[in-house]
């Protein structure tokens, strides 16, 4: 049975929806069936992300309704023959309101893949919600900035039920200059947050250029977020991979 796994943040610019593209192509080059599925009613654009708007004509709540079976609203990415993605409604006049259906999805999503990572909307409202009453496990993401960190401890408190475990932080952006001048570390962090770290990602320019070309998998091997990325992947199936020296 499959893995699903909430990626949230208090707040909006934390690169979370890049994240999960990368994090998910990373799960997929390395093997694991993995669904992307895009949980931001509305203000969806992890399609964009994987340049795969053109093919996601149907998404969660066609299935959800019964409109559709999920093998036909879950789209193949083109490259990554691992990863699909099951993308959000378009409209926010899509009823969020029945959780049995979701739970009912969700089941199933177990059953076909061995990850499905939830890429939720930014902030603690329904989205949030919907995809974290449904997880496995949950990926808060801040960057080192005082508001984001303090943001993402009110977040973890509204995660208190999940059990020691089963809530980790990824601090994302990286800029090592930033810390410095803040006199800050990565402990600093994740006392912040009170959450143990699953990973940190370098600010890497290559992430803006490769996914605005929907290209999740088109990073050089030196990139700096492609490989903290791939270590988050391992980490999540379990192996022991040492932080990168990013500070």
């Amino acid at each position: 049975m499959g893995q699903v796994i909430a990626v949230v943040s208090g707040k909006g610019g934390t690169g979370k929806t890049a994240l999960t593209a990368l994090i998910g192509a990373a799960l997929a080059t390395a093997g694991h069936r993995t669904l992307l599925l895009d949980c931001d009613v509305g203000l969806r654009d992890l399609d964009l992300a994987l340049g795969m708007t053109d093919r996601a004509l149907m998404d969660f709540s066609d299935v959800v309704a019964g409109r559709a079976k999920l093998e036909e609203a879950a789209v193949q990415h083109q490259r990554l023959k691992q990863l699909y993605l099951l993308t959000a409604p378009v409209t926010t006049e899509a009823s969020l309101e029945d959780p049995d259906g979701m739970k009912k999805l969700i089941e199933e999503v177990k059953q076909e893949f061995d990850f499905c990572l939830i890429d939720a909307g930014a902030g603690l409202g329904e989205s949030f919600r919907l995809a974290t009453g449904c997880a496995d496990r949950v990926i808060v993401v801040s960057t080192t900035e005082p508001s984001c960190l303090r943001d993402a401890q009110r977040t973890v408190m509204e995660l208190s039920r999940f059990p020691a475990g089963k809530l980790h932080l990824v601090v994302n952006r990286l800029r090592r200059r930033l810390l410095r001048s803040l006199r800050s570390n990565i402990d600093d962090a994740m006392d912040a947050a009170g959450l143990p770290l699953l990973g940190v990602v370098p600010e890497d320019e290559d992430v803006p250029l490769m996914l605005g070309r929907g290209r999740a998998d088109g990073f050089g091997y030196y990139s700096g977020a492609r490989r903290a990325c791939k270590n988050i992947a391992r980490r999540l199936c379990g192996e022991k991979v040492p932080l990168m020296k990013t500070i």
